[in-house]
């Protein structure tokens, strides 16, 4: 069975998606119709833009969906998915290279989920850190013994987990990992703490767009952050994306979930290659691959 999976923020790069723009009119004809969606030309940051330019929340996540949806669209009869799953905002590209949510209204998501953590990033100093190393008892242990807000935030691949919170939560989680026998405990440059309560203020304008939007049934089950199980009812789905942004990202327990039903290759659609060192690090044996354009 073919699994597609499709890369969060971390995997933008200066000049991602020129390529389709300059090979495909429908890719030009899609990323036109994002310039008026916006209300600014994302092309011209996405094909020019410097990595600071790209690096801001606002246009880091409209940027990787869309280099994502219009890479699988033009992709046409060779994107056959019998499974997707994607990390973070990758699992709203899923969900429209699934035929679930329509170009336009998953880029409106998209744009409404930016906005929104952006301002609750801007609400309270916030912060994520990289912890390498350690089992995923061992760090959930420790998070729950700091005072301050932290919790584990995303679950990479084993021995790779994010931790979550304030900056003074995650700064003393460090220091008991680190004493706990952590490998690293590595600061991310992110505006705050994504996947953690201190997104409660994003979840909830969030909630309000995805209910008034239109889900419909996937033409193939979608395996989603928050609990890793598959799903094609568009109602658990709208839950499930509402859930997403204050609770994890287990995407370890996804690609174990997925293997476990049969997958017998993994393609990540978009930009990096992020997604397939994490599917080897879980099993090093299955085929990963990276959808490309034929010329």
């Amino acid at each position: 069975m073919k699994a597609y999976i499709f890369p969060g923020q971390g995997a933008q790069f200066p000049g991602m998606g020129k390529d389709l723009y300059e090979q495909s009119e429908k890719a030009r004809e899609l990323f036109e119709k994002a310039n008026e969606i916006l209300g600014f030309r994302i092309t011209d940051v996405m094909f020019e833009g410097t990595a600071e330019d790209l690096v801001q929340t606002n246009v880091t996540q409209p940027a990787i969906f869309l280099h994502s949806v219009i890479l699988a669209a033009v992709l046409g009869n060779e994107f056959e998915p019998e499974m997707v799953a994607g990390h973070s905002l990758g699992e709203f590209s899923a969900l429209v290279a699934a035929g679930a949510l329509s170009f336009e209204d998953g880029l409106r998501l998209v744009a409404a989920r930016a906005n929104a953590m952006q301002k609750a990033c801007e609400l309270q100093p916030s912060t994520m850190a990289a912890i390498l190393g350690l089992d995923d008892f061992t760090v959930e242990d420790v998070c729950h013994q700091v005072t301050e807000v932290v919790v584990t935030a995303n679950y990479n691949c084993p021995g790779q987990l994010v931790i979550s919170g304030s900056i003074a939560g995650v700064d003393e989680a460090c220091e008991k990992l680190l004493a706990a026998g952590a490998k690293r405990a590595l600061k991310l440059k992110v505006g705050g703490a994504f996947h953690s309560p201190l997104m409660e203020a994003a979840r909830v304008e969030l909630e309000a767009a995805i209910v008034a939007t239109i889900i419909d049934k996937p033409v193939c089950p979608i395996y989603q952050n928050i609990d890793a199980k598959p799903y094609t009812d568009p109602e658990l789905i709208k839950r499930n994306l509402i859930a997403q942004l204050t609770g994890p990202v287990r995407w370890t327990q996804t690609v174990k979930h997925m293997l476990e039903d049969g997958v017998t290759s993994f393609t990540e659609v978009g930009p990096g290659k992020v997604l397939q060192g994490l599917v080897k690090k879980v099993d090093m044996a299955v085929p990963t691959s990276s959808a490309a354009l034929q010329q």
